[in-house]
């Protein structure tokens, strides 16, 4: 039992995973503001589907709300970039939880990264194609109503065994509906992925320009059409709500981490990764913070559409035609790029894993002519098209961020030990008061799990850990470069 512990708690030496390791190597060719362009690709999409959930719940306490958020984040942040400057590669945290925690809790890490990632590409693929659908009634086109959203239909299955009787659920695929714009937005982004890093990254900069454009419409359009008594308190309908309200929003800064998930295809990780995280957190927070208090003030919290709630903003600002069709622009863009930064997060966490044979070999093979996880990529991306073209994931959302919020806790914790365990390890860039910032990131990631996030959310999360548990116990556990038994093909 004690060598069994042991292995689970093995942990890969640092130089082991600084980016001069042998095998297939990424091509380095981001930049900061490259970089700076994915984090901000993922978040400032967040804020679509966030914002009318987050009033809703909270009302103008939502203002608050991503407060909490953002300063649970910036404590995050900084352990990340601590982290990324002493670990150079691709994974982010698991990568990082791999060098202080263990192999076991990497693996864990990993696995609710690629539900984060993966879960976290679904939904925004069906909120660009409501928004798309929503351009397309301007100009009086409709598609098709069996193809405008994702609506699996059941039916009761009953089923008599002796004396026992069952009632199943089979599905009626012929009275379903299908979000066809989803899928196939899913697989032309994943495509565009499989392609190579640099375009893409080209590609989501563009994006994340056009965004912050309709962002700066809006704010200007709507801010004349504030009403201050939609404003009543810090916290009008309690404190817990604003909790509850951090939780949901939470999902918005989804993205800054994404950052060290492309390490290794920055020129200059040490310098330039640090800068990016802790850039693209600020930039988006503070865009995040304006659009709930503008869209608060414009709409009454208990009249607020939840999926849609800057387009209604807009339409009761004057509903003029330009700004209508810039901010649902806008939308269609930040959903992109949150599916474009989100999936190639998660091929890059199936990359380290796979390098590391937690997963098979198979799985890091780089096309030889894209230098790139090709495969991974599109195979990912099926998947993923596939859920966004029969499920509706609105309920999956929270999943997205207990996930997160897990990793996130895992990594402030993971600078606490490092600094013990590894106290003159090189560190070009360290958090200001590392272990306070990393005890209180701890602490403000499993707050607004254990207070914000209600029971269905953690049943479906101990589900999806008791699979990946088991993969990395058929699989993981014996494949690893860490086992004894392949420390020589190491």
């Amino acid at each position: 039992m004690a060598a069994f512990l042991k292995r689970l708690a093995a942990c890969q030496p640092l130089d082991r995973l600084r980016s001069d390791h042998e095998g297939p190597k990424l091509r380095r060719v981001l930049g900061v503001w490259g970089l700076i362009g994915i984090g901000l690709g993922t978040m400032l999409g967040g804020i679509f589907p966030t914002v009318g959930v987050g009033i809703q719940t909270a009302g103008s306490g939502v203002i608050l709300a991503f407060g909490i958020s953002g300063l649970a984040c910036v404590f995050v942040a900084l352990c990340y970039a601590e982290f990324a400057s002493m670990v150079p590669v691709a994974g982010s945290a698991y990568t990082y939880a791999y060098a202080t925690l263990g192999e076991f809790i990497a693996w864990v890490i990993g696995w609710d990264l690629v539900l984060e990632y993966g879960i976290s590409a679904a939904p925004v693929a069906s909120s660009f194609s409501g928004y798309f659908q929503e351009l397309l009634g301007y100009f009086h086109l409709v598609v098709p109503s069996s193809m405008q959203t994702a609506a699996l239909v059941t039916n009761p299955w009953p089923i008599s065994i002796g004396s026992w009787h069952l009632q199943l659920m089979q599905f009626d695929l012929a009275h379903s509906q299908y979000d066809v714009i989803a899928a196939v937005s899913v697989v032309v982004v994943s495509a565009l992925l499989a392609i190579g890093i640099k375009e893409s990254a080209s590609t989501n900069a563009i994006f994340v320009v056009v965004q912050i454009a309709s962002f700066v419409i809006f704010l200007i359009v709507c801010t004349h059409f504030i009403h201050p008594g939609n404003f009543t308190g810090v916290a009008p309908l309690g404190f817990h709500s604003v909790v509850a309200s951090a939780a949901l929003v939470f999902f918005a800064y989804i993205g800054f981490d994404t950052v060290t998930v492309a390490s290794e295809e920055s020129k200059n990780p040490q310098r330039d990764v640090p800068i990016a995280i802790v850039g693209s957190l600020f930039i988006g927070g503070l865009l995040f913070v304006a659009i709930a208090a503008v869209t608060a003030g414009v709409v009454p919290y208990n009249k607020i559409a939840a999926d849609s709630a800057m387009s209604q903003a807009v339409r009761l600002a004057g509903n003029q035609f330009f700004p209508v069709v810039s901010v649902t622009i806008g939308a269609m863009v930040g959903n992109i790029s949150v599916m474009l930064t989100s999936l190639l997060g998660q091929s890059r966490i199936f990359y380290v894993m796979s390098r590391d044979r937690l997963l098979p070999p198979a799985v890091s093979a780089l096309h030889p002519k894209f230098l790139t996880p090709a495969r991974t990529t599109m195979i990912t991306g099926v998947v993923v098209a596939f859920l966004a073209l029969i499920v509706p994931l609105a309920d999956l959302l929270k999943l997205v961020n207990i996930g997160t919020l897990s990793a996130f806790a895992i990594v402030s914790i993971g600078i606490v030990i490092l600094r013990v365990v590894a106290p003159n390890a090189k560190r070009p860039f360290r958090a200001p008061a590392g272990p306070l910032i990393g005890v209180l990131g701890f602490l403000m990631c499993t707050g607004l799990i254990l207070y914000g996030l209600s029971l269905p959310t953690w049943i479906r999360f101990l589900v999806w850990f008791a699979v990946g548990a088991a993969i990395y116990g058929f699989y993981g556990y014996h494949k690893s470069t860490l086992h004894p038994k392949n420390a020589s093909n190491v």
